[in-house]
């Protein structure tokens, strides 16, 4: 197949195509006896691959799975993804605490921390966020921390470590517009405003439902490719071969 074909077939440019080959994502072009490029149902099996799992799994993993199969290590690239299907697991399971712990403190106003001020050290092993993040997400607006009257250190009471767990809900995920939004959404709601927080630890969670999914149909994209190379099966290649008039994409 051309590479104007191919393109138009997975709704990309040609010169992205090039890009995949020339980064190593996916295998070199077969050659015409003119010197055109030609694309194969591998081609295919590998960019079919490649759009099913980068919104999932992000394309930075997705270009380490592929160089994994290049490399003749499937269960490399096997292993890699269960690691991101455990962590992606970790977090709906501290998100679905989270929403417990919130709900408790908005429904009968009892938080799931001692009522006291906490200091930047305790809210991070309260937390098991790290400093350096914490103060990063107060100059974020993510989080806005009280002072002491005194010394002017950070205090952070029981709804503050809410809102930070929140936060770190996040941090695994595949940017995309839906985490751009919920990402300002935390930077709105106020700490004090709980039912605001559960709103948008709900709203994560349902993203996170959809989430798995797409990592699923990613997953069986990846089989499918690592079936395709592990039993050779190139006999239903059909090369469209280009009229000598036609130049190179």
């Amino acid at each position: 197949m051309r590479p104007k074909q191919m393109a138009a077939k997975f709704k990309i440019s040609a010169s992205t195509i090039r890009n995949y080959e020339a980064i190593g994502l996916i295998p070199p072009a077969e050659r015409s006896s003119n010197g055109y490029r030609i694309y194969t149902d591998q081609h295919e099996a590998y960019l079919s691959c490649i759009q099913a799992m980068a919104p999932a799994f992000g394309m930075e993993v997705t270009a380490e799975v592929l160089r994994c199969l290049h490399r003749g290590k499937p269960n490399d690239a096997m292993w890699i993804i269960r690691g991101k299907e455990v962590v992606l697991f970790e977090e709906k399971e501290k998100l679905d605490k989270l929403i417990q712990d919130i709900r408790i403190y908005a429904n009968e106003n009892k938080s799931a921390y001692a009522e006291k001020a906490f200091n930047i050290n305790e809210a991070s092993k309260l937390t098991q966020a790290p400093k350096s993040a914490i103060r990063y997400w107060e100059q974020m607006g993510y989080v806005r921390a009280d002072r002491d009257p005194d010394n002017r250190y950070r205090q952070f009471n029981g709804s503050h470590l809410l809102k930070i767990r929140l936060i770190q809900t996040l941090q695994s995920s595949v940017y995309s517009e839906d985490t751009v939004h919920f990402r300002q959404a935390i930077v709105a709601a106020e700490h004090t405003d709980l039912q605001g927080i559960l709103n948008v630890a709900e709203n994560i969670r349902t993203y996170l439902d959809k989430v798995i999914e797409s990592q699923i149909c990613g997953i069986s994209y990846l089989h499918h490719l690592i079936q395709f190379k592990k039993d050779s099966i190139f006999d239903g290649v059909r090369i469209i071969q280009p009229n000598q008039n036609e130049h190179d994409d």
